[in-house]
């Protein structure tokens, strides 16, 4: 068996594997920075509309 080249398939393994990791966990924690902003803005949205009901009346 030549191990230089069990080495090498490994390491690459591992790098893709890394990158996947990486590309995947980036997502998940998109998804949930852009529902955390989302919910902000429905909540300043909404104080908005109070002060101004409160303005009016």
């Amino acid at each position: 068996m030549n191990l230089n080249a069990i080495w090498k398939g490994i390491s690459v393994g591992a790098a893709i594997g890394s990158a996947a990791f990486m590309l995947v966990k980036t997502t998940e924690n998109k998804k949930k920075h852009i529902k955390r902003d989302a919910v902000r803005t429905m909540k300043s949205a909404k104080s908005l509309m109070d002060d101004i009901s409160s303005v009016i009346m």
